[in-house]
């Protein structure tokens, strides 16, 4: 078994007030701790993935805030408290100051963590 913590997880995306932190916990599944200021939108970051969009998915749980999530069929807004699952095909737009902690197979989520990263 693996377990690690925010402050453990190494840094992978900072800039603007945007903090990624991941790391693999084991097998094919990492563990993401992110933090969005208000008005962060990654909709540029994943531009050029498939539909412009992230196609990793992702399990997760809201720490704090409130986020928009956008996918081709429109939008539909998280916050603090709620546990999430979103499918490939979105991209976050923070409402509020926001922070989350998700689990994604590591091998998509790699791929979009190179994307993004190329992007700079």
């Amino acid at each position: 078994m693996t377990a690690t913590t925010r402050q453990d997880t190494p840094v992978v995306i900072e800039g603007e007030g945007v903090e990624l932190r991941t790391q693999e916990v084991g097998g094919d599944l990492s563990v993401a701790f992110v933090r969005l200021p208000q008005g962060a939108d990654l909709r540029p970051a994943v531009k050029g993935l498939p539909d412009d969009l992230c196609p990793c998915p992702h399990w997760g749980y809201m720490l704090k805030g409130r986020l928009k999530m956008v996918t081709k069929d429109g939008e539909e807004v998280y916050e603090a408290g709620q546990a999430f699952y979103w499918p490939a095909g979105h991209a976050p737009v923070a409402l509020e100051d926001c922070e989350y902690v998700d689990f994604s197979p590591t091998d998509a989520f790699t791929t979009v963590m190179q994307h993004i990263a190329s992007q700079g």
